[in-house]
């Protein structure tokens, strides 16, 4: 099979790969749709994490059905033919926060990666742990499936990290994939939502997603705006999603409020002297468990949430060169790869 691959130097190039056959406890996925990340871009411009040669399959967020089960997995782990999405980390199983859903801070041994330390998606067919698997709800679609297992569950890990937000004034800082998750299940929530981004189409878009105002802050004082919005008392929840606006993010919370840093590099810092008076609640927060990935995707379902409008572009793994050129520009929406029946 072909399958897409990042020499490191802004190209995505297809290899050649042996179909895979599942071992003991894993299972074989067809893929159905394969989103493209932000995060893929720091192996596409080799600029983290990277391993030279190029070797490794790319794409975390798969979503797809299962074609064929190993030795070991029943019915109730998989069944051929089963529409599943899969949380793209897997650890040693046994450690607490493994069995608490968390594998990707197992503390045994660093976590596989889906496209960083495992053959990731952005193939025909994937090889994974039977017990990285999620059912994929039958309301969703397959490219659903794939926002959810990062992008679109990553928003939804940081908001449940900040715990309640009904009949609050949210600022979300940044509008690409992430923040704009992020607008549509805080307005969701019941949430006043103050979107916040420099692309004036990425504003716009982020009203379609639930935004109930926007802010361009190369337009205006954003601390002056949003204490505007708020009769002076800013914002009560922060979530920065773009990693490049933390010290805006500090500008416009207001006392007791709560703040999560979702967004890379995300450099935040702060003097506790000048601000201990506020009773700040800071966080950061890491993808999502794979308990909240499955609550995830049940709230999309029971709330109608238009996620697949998340997408803007779809490719085949024939344009793979094509498609991350224009995803590198990062001027625009979400892409995914899709996979013909």
């Amino acid at each position: 099979m072909k399958a897409i691959v990042f020499p490191g130097d802004r190209t995505a190039v297809l290899k050649e790969f042996p179909d895979p056959v599942p071992g003991p406890g894993e299972v074989v996925l067809r893929m159905r749709a394969s989103g493209m990340c932000g995060s893929d871009l720091h192996f596409y411009r080799g600029s983290v994490g990277f391993a030279a040669g190029g070797g490794t399959i790319q794409g975390h967020e798969p979503c797809g059905e299962v074609h064929a089960v190993g030795p070991g997995v029943t019915e109730a782990m998989a069944k051929v033919g089963q529409r599943v999405m899969v949380h793209h980390y897997w650890g040693c199983q046994t450690c607490r926060r493994c069995r608490s859903g968390w594998p990707q801070m197992c503390e045994t041994a660093p976590a596989k990666t889906m496209s960083a330390t495992a053959h990731g998606g952005h193939a025909p067919y994937a090889l994974v742990p039977a017990h990285t698997l999620l059912p994929l709800p039958d309301e969703l679609s397959f490219k659903a499936g794939a926002a959810v297992g990062c992008g679109t569950g990553t928003a939804w890990g940081g908001i449940k990290r900040l715990g309640e937000i009904a009949d609050t004034t949210v600022v979300v800082f940044g509008q690409g994939p992430v923040g704009l998750s992020a607008t549509m299940f805080a307005a969701a929530m019941g949430a006043r939502v103050i979107a916040v981004d420099i692309d004036a189409s990425r504003l716009r878009r982020a009203r379609d997603f639930g935004a109930h105002e926007v802010l361009d802050p190369a337009e205006v004082d954003l601390a002056e705006a949003v204490g505007d919005l708020t009769r002076g008392r800013g914002a009560d929840v922060v979530l920065e999603t773009s990693g490049r606006a933390g010290q805006d993010a500090l500008d416009v919370l207001g006392t007791f409020g709560r703040a999560c840093f979702l967004g890379l590099p995300g450099e935040v810092r702060f003097s506790a002297e000048q601000h201990y008076k506020k009773q700040w609640t800071l966080m950061t927060s890491w993808t999502m468990s794979t308990i909240q990935q499955a609550r995830c995707a049940d709230f999309i379902v029971a709330h109608h949430l238009p996620v697949d409008d998340l997408y803007t572009h779809s490719w085949t793994l024939d344009q793979a060169a094509e498609a991350y050129t224009w995803f590198d520009e990062q001027s625009d929406g979400k892409g995914v790869f899709e996979f013909a029946e």
